[in-house]
């Protein structure tokens, strides 16, 4: 089984800034230092109505 690392609450607060400039997932994936299917998984599993939320 794989284990697989969440983002910590900095990591967040960064990636809900870069959401609100328009930048794509792999970019924002770089930028943060994570991978790409760990940014995705974090973008569907905390969007609202109004779009990603950093908790």
């Amino acid at each position: 089984m794989r284990h697989y690392k969440q983002l910590i609450q900095e990591q967040r607060y960064h990636l809900y800034g870069l959401c609100k400039t328009g930048m794509s997932y792999k970019a924002m994936a770089e930028e943060i230092g994570v991978h790409l299917s760990t940014l995705s998984r974090e973008l569907a599993r905390n969007k609202g109505r109004k779009g990603y939320r950093s908790r």
